[in-house]
């Protein structure tokens, strides 16, 4: 029996990011903030949306339109002003997260989970379309809004413990599972095993990733911001954002499962290679 139907990307807009935030120098992040002069190109802001049994299943929510439209959407002073350094966005009106679930066929009412990798701005960005669903986090991330400097470290907690929320703060646990190997703690969202949480911390603390696993479909693995370049990842380049001696930790974890699973298509949250590698994936397949 199939537990899952239909994978599929979206896009709530774009982001150009600093070419130093997609590729580490070296250099602390505060300082090429503060001095880089350059932009990547447009790249996506992905959503993905896996059509389990149980209902709609989101892997993150995007950016808000909001974040652009509303003057009030960042902190003011300083801080403000490094949010505007790190990330432009570009979000249509038709770039919304209800907007391009409808695409899909399918209305925010209809999402029964969401999985969030971390809580940065451009990954909660849809939860105030999705007040019915069921939000999983790590613990470990929801523990740092509670930090003194949460909001310096890209949380605003005022657009994510928002009214009407169910939230499920989860801890992998030890498995003994040798099919994940080498990482060595898990949890299962919905106890069948096609969908599996991952702890891969570096670019945050409680950073997750999600396994999803289905006879007649390749293994995918969506990781967030652990890359945002498939290529990158592979040769161990890792971003500039996030603890490096952690992100080089979960990128070999990643990279170890990949040579367990040949197959294992890895999706990243801004890679711009990601909805045409998902593609060509079920399609080999016959899934899509």
């Amino acid at each position: 029996m199939k537990s899952i139907g239909r994978v599929s990307v979206l896009s709530t807009g774009s982001v150009r990011i600093r070419p130093e935030h997609v590729e580490s120098t070296g250099s602390p992040m505060l300082w090429w903030l503060l001095t880089s002069r350059r932009w990547t190109g447009a790249r996506p802001i992905n959503v993905y949306v896996i059509e389990h049994e149980r209902g709609v299943v989101l892997f993150d929510t995007g950016q808000d339109r909001h974040s652009i439209t509303d003057p009030g959407y960042f902190p003011r002073g300083i801080v403000g002003w490094l949010y505007a350094r790190l990330a432009r966005f570009s979000i249509g009106a038709d770039e919304t997260l209800t907007a391009r679930l409808g695409a899909l066929g399918h209305a925010a009412e209809d999402v029964h989970t969401v999985v969030l990798s971390h809580l940065h701005q451009d990954h909660i960005g849809g939860l105030p379309e999705l007040r019915g669903a069921q939000i999983i986090v790590s613990g470990q991330e929801w523990a740092q809004l509670d930090s003194r400097f949460a909001e310096v470290n890209g949380l605003l907690e005022r657009h994510i413990r928002l009214p009407g929320l169910r939230w499920e703060p989860v801890t992998p646990a030890p498995v003994d599972d040798p099919s994940i190997a080498p990482f060595t703690e898990s949890h299962d969202v919905f106890g069948d095993g096609t969908l599996v949480l991952l702890p891969t911390p570096g670019h945050t603390p409680g950073s997750l990733s999600l396994l999803l696993r289905q006879e007649g479909m390749p293994p995918l693995l969506f990781v967030g911001d652990l890359t945002y370049d498939v290529e990158c990842l592979a040769a161990e380049r890792v971003p500039g954002v996030g603890r490096r001696a952690g992100l080089l930790k979960s990128t070999r974890e990643v990279l170890a499962l990949k040579e367990r699973l040949p197959d294992l298509v890895i999706l990243a949250a801004h890679d711009p290679a990601a909805a045409g590698l998902l593609q060509r994936a079920l399609d080999r397949s016959g899934a899509r």
